[in-house]
């Protein structure tokens, strides 16, 4: 009987190298969830490569904003009905907060670890008209930075980088509440707060 290799297991998309990582992103990214498998393809390599973590960042970030871009566009022509079906979160605050602060709705998600969900926000962008250059830029900038982190750990610690991204759920999540109130805190200082008002006079 011929083996069929298991799409969830790393090592498979490994073995095509930046291709795969290319793939394993995109499909992951796109309808067919693939949790942490493109992390740990990207950490697997860049610790048998560490030259070459540009490189295997750059293709897992190229791989994630194209199948983001599936998600994207789907819930822009499915509109609010799509996003109600996939995500609870009451959709007039997320509404407000994606046209306000069109930018931070998409980087700070893109950037976030696991297991902070990803596709939830994607469908939010494409729900509530956010720019597709203002999508594809900080899609691109906050998964890069991701795996060029995570490439980096890999690079340096190897098994020991990889172990950690599979256990570390609640570093995550408190890193991504951190960066909420970071940043809400940020746009509620009285700065940006005049700011607003003179737009608005």
């Amino acid at each position: 009987m011929m083996h069929v290799p298991s799409l969830t297991n790393p090592l498979t998309w490994a073995a095509f190298g930046g291709i795969g990582i290319f793939v394993a992103a995109l499909v992951d990214s796109s309808f067919v969830p693939l949790p942490l498998v493109t992390d740990l393809v990207l950490m697997e390599l860049c610790s048998r490569h560490p030259l070459r973590v540009p490189y295997y960042s750059a293709m897992a970030a190229a791989g994630s904003l194209a199948g983001c871009i599936w998600i994207y566009w789907l819930a822009r022509k499915g509109g609010e009905a799509y996003y109600r079906k996939h995500q609870a979160t009451a959709p007039g605050r997320v509404r407000r907060f994606v046209q306000k602060y069109p930018m931070a709705s998409v980087l700070l998600p893109a950037v976030a670890p696991f297991p902070v969900p990803f596709k939830p926000f994607v469908v939010a962008q494409g729900v509530f008209q956010v720019p597709f250059s203002i999508f594809v830029i900080g899609t691109l900038i906050g998964r890069g930075c991701l795996f060029f982190s995570e490439g980096f750990l890999g690079a340096r610690y190897g098994p020991v980088a990889k172990e950690f991204i599979v256990n570390q759920k609640g570093t995550s999540a408190a890193i991504a509440i951190a960066l909420g109130l970071t940043i809400f805190l940020i746009y509620r200082a009285p700065i940006f707060r005049r700011r607003e008002y003179s737009q608005t006079d």
